[in-house]
């Protein structure tokens, strides 16, 4: 059977494979792009219904099309999927929809890798694993599975609808745990919320958007994460129009506020008693943001209005200075766990040395240790951005711009 011969392999159609499609497309190089599923499968079929960008339409782009929205809107998760299939057409991405990538290996006394797939063979020159950060999903293993509970990760949640009827546990206050936890008590549910430790931006402030702010005070470009915060927790919202997140006002609308999830026994779930500490360090980051974004003001002479009441915040509820440490989920009526704990990677199909004994990607600036692979959509890839849709298509260009040189190198060989 012959074996398809291609340059450069791309795996992952959705906005990393996108955007890696556009620059080796741009630079002339042959290659193809393979997705399993669809294009930007995950923003159609892995999350819930009412899911929306975090950033306005005028940032979370590509900067070869805009949406088709108000600029300041947050895009619902259908309408980005349909963006980038559009985006692949303008481009004319050469993608495979489908096409399940089953395993990558090193050709022995050959230059490039056999890529099987579930339609055949590939041979490659080069490959980039663009699946992205969000691929298996993490449950803490704190409830057993015969709890006698529903429980479910963020990514298999889709609407009120879908749980039993009864009270509900969310474990996790990044943007997905707050969202999810809101459109619950929003449809009459008791809910309760798990908050562990989180950073919580302001959505805006003196007229403009946080991610603005992240910009032009240079956050989005910062090469390594604070020391300490490499996974750390941000709670922030484009849902209702955009809306910066206070868990004083999620317990103001009838949601009970809990410590960090740490146990479970007879029944009961039991929580550290972190909960005004957690609250309080991500009130100190948001204060942070606001003095940066005043200093930045200052020094600029920007005429933008002044926003005092952005730094009064409201008294503690009841379960800040009285926190709930166990509960009992029959006698509390919580019949469903959601755990919006995040994502681990899986690159079990990438048998290549490129990964540390812990199993992580060694790589520079997405160029691995093994020659001819590279990394994309990353977090901290790069840069603070790496991971976000339009710091994405910037890392895509550089790792394009080396398989270039790279391709120059074999060709002088040859």
């Amino acid at each position: 059977m012959d074996i398809e011969e291609v340059e450069v392999v791309v795996v992952g159609g959705g906005q990393a494979g996108v955007a890696m499609s556009e620059h080796l497309g741009s630079a002339g190089v042959p290659h193809l792009v393979l997705e399993r599923g669809r294009i930007a499968e995950k923003w159609r079929s892995g999350r819930w219904d009412s899911l929306v960008a975090n950033g306005p339409a005028w940032h979370d782009r590509f900067p070869g099309l805009e949406f088709d929205i108000d600029r300041e809107a947050f895009v619902p998760k259908e309408r980005v999927a349909d963006y980038f299939e559009a985006y692949a057409r303008l481009i004319g991405a050469p993608v495979r929809c489908g096409v399940e990538v089953t395993s990558v290996q090193k050709n022995h006394g050959a230059p490039g890798f056999r890529v099987e797939t579930s339609q055949g063979a590939i041979d490659a020159r080069f490959v980039v694993a663009a699946t992205g950060p969000f691929q298996v999903p993490v449950i803490p293993p704190i409830v057993p599975a015969d709890a006698g509970v529903t429980q479910l990760h963020s990514a298999g949640y889709r609407n009120p609808e879908q749980l039993p009827a009864g009270g509900v546990l969310v474990v996790g206050a990044g943007s997905s745990g707050v969202q999810i936890a809101a459109e619950l008590e929003q449809s009459g549910r008791r809910v309760y919320l798990s908050v562990g430790p989180h950073d919580r931006p302001p959505r805006r402030y003196r007229g403009r958007d946080n991610v603005w702010w992240l910009g032009v005070l240079g956050e989005w470009d910062a090469a390594t994460p604070p020391k300490g915060a490499e996974h750390v927790t941000i709670a922030v919202s484009g849902a209702d129009g955009g809306h910066t997140v206070d868990f004083r006002d999620l317990a103001g609308q009838g949601i009970i506020l809990l410590g960090s999830t740490t146990s479970f026994r007879d029944g009961s779930v039991r929580f550290a008693a972190d909960l005004r500490d957690n609250i309080a360090a991500g009130d100190a980051n948001y204060l942070s943001v606001l003095d940066e974004a005043d200093a930045y003001i200052a020094l600029n002479g920007l005429n933008l209005p002044e926003e005092p009441d952005a730094r009064v915040f409201g008294p503690e509820p009841a379960c800040v200075t009285s926190p709930v440490l166990e509960l009992d989920l029959a006698a509390a009526g919580v019949t469903s766990i959601i755990w919006a704990t995040g994502y681990a990677t899986d690159f079990g199909w990438l048998k290549v040395d490129a990964f540390d004994p812990s199993g992580r990607p060694r790589h520079q600036r997405g160029v691995s240790s093994e020659p001819g692979v590279y990394f994309l959509g990353l977090p901290w890839l790069s840069r603070r951005g790496s991971s976000f849709i339009w710091g994405v298509w910037h890392d895509a260009k550089y790792i394009a711009d080396q398989i270039v040189i790279q391709r120059g190198y074999a060709a002088h060989g040859d």
